[in-house]
């Protein structure tokens, strides 16, 4: 059986490709570096982080893009020899604009050096390119109408002005013939993420509706030409729990069709697991997938009827599921950084961290502060558990109060809860924590622990434990010596997609990790020895 999500933690807008017996799925990274995520599998149970593609100046620089934007919806195919990769780069949030710039990249296997981008329009996000069986190329993406009241937060149908086709010619590289709006989606609305497939003469349109929140939904349409007049699927949403608040898998919606080698249907979405009772999704937006079936009347269904998506569904192949590892423990010996640590942004991680001016350490300079849209030494890994907990050890000798080092739970600026080492006039070195519970309007920091609890020189062990919506912070300076609790237990729960303005208000997820920062513009460092993540059981 396939156990959804296959993609836990953030995940979303997954974009699944076949060449042959394996399967890629791309995600979305938003304003994580290096950007787009492409997981391997060759039985669609077992997945395995292989790739991220964009990870220099000329693909992606995200430096001052707003939170919640960067990398929208890739879309990966494979065609001609080679895997084609189209994203946005969203530098726009707030206000009525998005300013969405669409690229394409392309690279002869995952593996290998992906090309630098070409710019392929602006009009609006989530592209898709499809190649159609005559070998010619057609180019989609939604059209955003900035004419509307709908902004940061607060979606309105009429920005989602349908889905725009036009042919992409590869030896020009560049959009070739007329622009055409194909597809106006359904009275749901926020029609986004387009997918085109072809099957039995039929042009088959995928679509997101509903916005990313719990009315989302895998809208489909087909058409005998590929431009239309697209007819609606007889029940209009293949994949939704939007009328179903009991589906253990809500959110549901923007995937993409595959079939296996002996024909075989799916679906993959993304999807949330809230928990109660702010029904908050504390792991982002995540990936699953659907067995689905064709009828006689050659529309797809899921396979269990109903538009509902199921967390067991039968595997194409038997293949059994290899269990997960929920504890890791991660030393920072080698070149770079373990696969499954990001950072924020910026192309130049040179700046931020060092993995060779001390080795056997990750060094972190500190920058700006936490939570700047530009240069933040914040290196973290995804949250994957509602029950987890994380340790690191941290060598950081501040001269003062504005350098600041320690562990975080990391949504975004204005969504997060730090553990910190740094210097206080009176008390010497102290620890305490730095708290901005999803208040939007100023990114206002609370200090759970007025002045901070005094520590010795040596080095400093860092833990936190969160339990679904409950986070509690320790620290102790000897190793075996017992574990002291710092500061109250915090509401975890703040760093999801619907802390803060909501469900809207932001959707990306929620990260654990390191982080340093100063504020005097001196650099100071501060030296992590290791990091352990312990996911599902968390330690009394």
């Amino acid at each position: 059986m396939i156990r959804n999500p296959i993609l836990p933690g953030f995940n979303p807008d997954p974009s699944i490709c076949r060449v042959g017996e394996a399967y890629y799925i791309a995600t979305s990274t938003f304003e994580w570096y290096p950007g787009v995520q492409i997981h391997h599998s060759r039985d669609l149970v077992n997945w395995r982080l292989v790739r991220r593609p964009l990870e220099r100046a000329s693909q992606l620089d995200m430096r001052g893009n707003p939170d919640s934007c960067g990398v929208w919806a890739p879309c990966l195919s494979y065609a001609d020899g080679q895997f084609w990769l189209v994203y946005t780069d969203v530098k726009r949030f707030d206000g009525n604009f998005k300013d969405a710039h669409n690229y394409i990249v392309t690279a002869p296997s995952i593996a290998a050096e992906w090309s630098d981008p070409v710019h392929v329009n602006s009009s609006g996000f989530d592209p898709s390119l499809f190649h159609d069986d005559d070998g010619r190329k057609w180019f989609l993406n939604m059209q955003w109408n900035h004419r509307t009241e709908s902004y940061g937060g607060m979606p309105k149908s009429p920005a989602f002005d349908g889905i725009l086709l036009q042919e992409w010619d590869p030896t020009e590289r560049r959009l070739v013939g007329p622009v055409k709006n194909i597809f106006a989606g359904s009275p749901l609305g926020l029609v986004e993420g387009p997918h085109l497939f072809r099957r039995n003469g039929w042009y088959y349109l995928t679509t997101a509706e509903g916005g990313t929140g719990y009315d989302h939904a895998v809208t489909m349409a087909r058409s005998r030409t590929i431009d239309g007049p697209y007819e609606m699927h007889p029940d209009v949403h293949l994949i939704t729990s939007k009328d179903h608040p009991e589906a253990e898998l809500q959110r549901a919606g923007h995937g993409q069709y595959i079939e296996t080698p002996d024909g075989q249907a799916y679906h993959t979405h993304l999807a949330g697991r809230p928990l109660p009772p702010k029904r908050r999704c504390t792991l982002g937006r995540e990936t699953a997938i659907q067995k689905c079936v064709w009828r006689d009347d050659d529309w797809l269904y899921l396979e269990g009827g109903g538009p509902v998506p199921r967390l067991d569904v039968a595997g194409p192949f038997g293949a059994p599921a290899a269990e997960s590892a929920s504890e890791v423990a991660y030393r920072f010996d080698e070149a770079a950084l373990p696969d499954d640590f990001q950072w924020l942004r910026t192309p130049k991680p040179d700046r931020l961290f060092s993995l060779s001016e001390r080795p056997g350490y990750l060094r972190l300079f500190g920058r700006e502060s936490i939570g700047s849209w530009f240069e933040q030494a914040l290196v973290a890994r995804r949250q994957e558990h509602h029950d987890f907990s994380t340790e690191t050890l941290l060598e950081f000798h501040p001269d003062s109060y504005q350098q600041v080092a320690g562990l975080v739970h990391y949504y975004n600026r204005h969504k997060f809860h730090a553990l910190g080492l740094t210097l206080h006039e009176k008390l010497g070195r102290v620890l305490t924590i730095l708290s901005c519970p999803g208040d939007h309007a100023n990114g206002r920091l609370v200090f759970p622990v007025a002045g901070g609890v005094p520590v010795g020189e040596a080095p400093v062990a860092l833990s936190m434990r969160v339990r679904g919506n409950d986070l509690q912070f320790f620290w102790r300076q000897a190793a075996g010596d017992r574990w002291n609790e710092i500061g109250p237990v915090l509401d975890a729960g703040v760093v999801s997609d619907e802390g803060g303005r909501g469900e809207h208000g932001s959707f990306t997820g929620a990260f654990a990790g390191m982080f340093a920062f100063d504020t005097s513009g001196r650099a100071q460092v501060a030296d992590f020895e290791r990091f352990a993540y312990r996911g599902g059981v968390v330690d009394e």
